[in-house]
């Protein structure tokens, strides 16, 4: 597959009459957006915010966190099978990217996981999305709706709203055009013979209702592990749908900007032949764990790789998955290297991780979760603060009457995400 991936810079974003880029401007129309998003008869209302990185802005609770995008050439369409068809597949051609901008899910909870985006003060810095020019899709869903219709109405408004508005930039010229290309396996393992053979294990979320992630459409506890170009990837056939604890949440925006696929492309061709990527799931189940994990290592062994890197979504019990298939790819002979963030307690003093294995011997840390941070009061709120101590890091007491309470880290989106996309680690006595 051959990717050429088109950024349009967006240095701001504005109301405006219509849905446009001028002058490294996004200008959006409120009413356009407000209209698209409750042709769904679960919803019942809905609100536009923009919010600007400096502001005195925090956004709550945040349920995705999407990139307006649009297919130029090559076929397929934007989240296909969610919104766009299925058929032909994505990772071709040319898609065109609003960076700089992002489309945000905001409203009501539906259990703990959902988090805090802050525009300014300490918790920016923890969080890439202070740094973009965001569009608010605050959702009402209409009452007594099942939490998981809600969850899936809100997450299809986003999906919606950034695909309409990625539009904007099909006929204009990109300010940079990166091209990404992965042959079949045999001409890619060819083609540079000399170099190390380098894959990349992806575990998607997947354990139970509201910890959902699509691929291609369907629910990612439905599939078993396969093969994937990375370019599919990066173009949109992998889409976030779960409420996990917000600091390891892979957002849909994540999902195109995966950390670790663009840095093996960095180094393709010089130190390394990247292969391509094993998509796998995390499961609930034992045998299912056993099973998914065996098959990883054949997968691995297959494509005769000499090393592999490993991420997942989440944490506790996740890390049983990520250490399975740690320890079965490395007894194929495969170097491996993890990458994960670590929850030790607000002291650090706690197990960092709820699973290990010896062969677990190359880890890169994300960060402590549970570290305590000040979150200052703020002079707008998009969203709600009402659930602040029921959400993950927070805590009955935590918020004060002013507005501002203490939490730690882990109820910032993308804080500690376990894929790298994040400032912090940690380092080994």
């Amino acid at each position: 597959m051959k990717l050429e991936l088109g950024k349009i810079r967006i240095d701001d974003i504005q109301f405006g009459e219509e849905i446009c880029v001028k002058n490294h401007t996004l200008f959006v129309n409120k009413q356009e957006i407000i209209d698209l998003v409750l042709e769904d008869d679960k919803i019942k209302d809905c609100k536009i915010e923009l919010a600007k990185p400096g502001e005195s802005t925090r956004i709550t609770p945040v349920k995705d966190v999407i990139e307006p995008r649009v297919k130029v050439s090559g076929g397929g369409e934007i989240f296909p099978g969610v919104i766009g068809k299925v058929n032909p597949t994505v990772g071709n051609g040319r898609t065109h990217a609003l960076d700089g901008a992002c489309v945000i899910t905001v409203g009501k909870i539906v259990g703990f996981q959902e988090g805090v985006i802050d525009m300014s003060g300490p918790a920016a810095d923890y969080c890439p999305f202070s740094k973009t020019n965001n569009i608010c899709v605050v959702v009402e869903p209409q009452e007594g709706l099942e939490t998981h219709v809600y969850e899936r109405a809100a997450r299809l408004a986003g999906l919606k709203v950034a695909a309409h508005i990625g539009k904007a930039g099909k006929d204009i010229e990109p300010d940079s055009i990166e091209t990404f290309e992965t042959k079949p396996i045999f001409e890619q393992a060819a083609e540079y013979p000399d170099l190390p053979k380098i894959g990349y294990v992806h575990m998607l979320q997947s354990q139970g209702l509201l910890h959902d992630t699509y691929y291609y459409g369907v629910d990612a506890k439905q599939i078993v592990p396969t093969f994937m170009y990375p370019e599919e990837i990066m173009d949109g056939a992998i889409v976030s749908g779960n409420c996990v604890a917000p600091c390891d949440k892979v957002t849909t925006y994540h999902h195109f900007h995966n950390p670790v696929i663009e840095d093996l492309f960095k180094r393709h061709g010089k130190e390394l032949n990247f292969m391509g990527v094993i998509l796998t799931n995390e499961n609930v189940f034992l045998a299912d764990k056993e099973r998914h994990s065996d098959m990883v290592a054949k997968l691995a062994e297959w494509m005769g790789l000499d090393g592999l890197l490993i991420t997942e979504e989440g944490y506790g019990n996740p890390d049983t998955d990520l250490m399975m298939n740690c320890r079965k790819v490395a007894n194929k002979g495969i170097k491996v290297a993890i990458i994960t963030d670590e929850f030790p307690g607000k002291d650090g003093k706690s197990q960092s991780l709820a699973d290990t294995c010896k062969e677990a011997d190359a880890m890169v840390s994300c960060g402590q979760g549970n570290a305590v941070l000040h979150f200052p009061p703020m002079d707008r709120i998009i969203g709600m603060t009402d659930y602040i101590e029921n959400q993950i890091g927070g805590w009955s007491g935590c918020m004060n009457e002013d507005g501002s309470f203490d939490a730690e880290l882990q109820i910032i989106i993308a804080s500690t995400i376990a894929n790298g996309f994040n400032k912090l680690a940690a380092r080994g006595n």
